[in-house]
């Protein structure tokens, strides 16, 4: 099974706890405080297989959680750090956020990797807070939550050669005709419902990559037919060779079929139009095709190369492979996504505005004031409530911003109940 899209979700590894320990030796009257840091969680890590070929263990694992790191322990002793969780993709794998659809990688090199889900860093431990006033602080953190998301997973196939075309025009016949590919071919629509790759080698010894691609048809950028499932294989190609039945076998006009796949490539992405076109005239072993070409080259107005083959007899391959190579080795690759341009004058215009608060609160059916937001909950989530001086470090962290007063100005009074993630308080005036 071929499979070039998956949702998957991602969890980084949570921190390791601070520890609260105090020095107890022989010879040493004031000891002090000595709990060690808790370890960093690890990332998920994306990193590129070249011996992978589709998304298909995906499938069966969504889940990637990387382990937490190590709680710290006594005699300032921290804890180690978890390693990194790997995952292995497949080459032209690009990563987006599902919520935002925002790219997180565009993995195309064998090795390459990125950071997808990033660990916690470990709490500290109550050595980290001794100060003149408090030289023996009963306080740690707990880990910080490592970063978690959802991340859909596309492959776009690393092809130099993209064929496009209507079905059953003789794209996969080409393919397994001039590589050691072998495609199911029949006569029917819709023969190739995954793409096929192979390599291809020239008479004069140059190679390149050429990919058969799910036949398309009108409206495929709207999603009928395979339709996205086709264009987005398209997209690393260099050169597109666009193959049309010139002996009209199944009876639609060979120069409207061509339009018709330009016009879906336009309107899929603009940029698709930039890459250099070879036309290929298959099925010239039929009768009818010298006419059908001589008209069609009357009709075309684009300054496009096209070839007369026979994919069946081999009729043409030899100088249309000639062809393609000679256009790869001028065609530069294209990039998938835009890089930031480097600025180098920046000029920053500073407004003072005031700031708005990073969390909310809302009332529960029950009455009472529920408070949530992403800073707030990690605060809450590195909190060690097993020690008084953590929670009056947390009382002074929500006091600070500002919580204590949106609180009232929503009219909550001395022992209302206040509820953050499953935890309820009682506010106090």
């Amino acid at each position: 099974m071929f499979v070039d899209q998956v949702k998957i979700f991602v969890k980084g590894g949570d921190g390791g706890n601070g520890m609260v320990a105090f020095r107890k030796e022989k010879y040493i009257p004031k000891g002090g405080p000595a709990g060690g840091d808790g370890g960093k969680g690890a990332d998920v890590v994306f990193q590129v297989e070249e011996g992978l070929r589709t998304l298909i263990d995906f499938r069966y694992q969504r889940h990637f959680k990387a382990n937490r790191g190590e709680h710290g322990m006594s005699k300032n002793q921290h804890g180690r750090g978890a390693q990194d969780m790997l995952v292995k993709v497949p080459p032209g794998t690009v990563v987006m956020d599902a919520e935002t659809k925002e790219v997180i990688a565009d993995l195309v090199e064998h090795g390459q990797r990125a950071v997808i889900a990033k660990g916690g860093r470990g709490g500290r431990g109550n050595s980290r807070f001794a100060t003149p006033a408090n030289p023996a602080p009963e306080l740690s953190e707990n880990g910080e939550p490592g970063q978690e998301r959802e991340v859909v997973l596309e492959l776009k196939l690393l092809a130099d050669v993209g064929l496009v075309g209507f079905p059953s025009v003789g794209k996969s016949t080409l393919l397994s005709v001039v590589s050691a590919a072998r495609p199911k071919i029949a006569e029917y629509h819709f023969t190739t419902i995954v793409p096929n790759l192979g390599m291809v080698e020239t008479a004069d010894g140059r190679s390149f990559v050429m990919a058969d691609l799910p036949g398309l048809i009108e409206g495929a950028h709207q999603g009928v037919g395979l339709g996205h499932q086709f264009l987005r294989h398209i997209e690393r190609t260099r050169v597109i060779v666009h193959v049309i039945d010139m002996a009209a076998t199944e009876g639609r006009d060979p120069y409207e079929d061509y339009v018709t796949i330009n016009k879906e490539l336009k309107e899929y992405n603009l940029r698709l139009t930039e890459r250099p076109q070879i036309i290929v005239a298959n099925k010239m072993d039929v009768p009818e095709a010298e006419e059908n070409l001589k008209v069609f080259k009357e009709k075309l107005e684009e300054d496009y190369p096209i070839f007369p083959i026979s994919a069946v007899t081999s009729q043409g391959l030899r100088d249309l492979l000639f062809a393609i190579a000679d256009k790869i080795e001028t065609t530069p690759e294209f990039p998938l996504y835009e890089e930031e341009e480097d600025v180098s004058v920046n000029r920053v215009m500073y407004k003072h505005e005031a700031k708005e608060p990073n969390y909310r609160i809302t009332r529960g059916p029950d009455g009472a004031f529920e408070v949530s937001g992403e800073e707030i909950e990690k605060l809450f989530k590195m909190t060690n409530f097993a020690r008084d001086e953590s929670i009056q470090r947390f009382s002074r962290q929500l006091r600070g911003m500002g919580v204590d007063d949106a609180l009232r100005q929503r009219g909550a009074k001395d022992g209302d109940i206040v509820r953050l993630l499953d935890f309820e308080f009682e506010f106090i005036e």
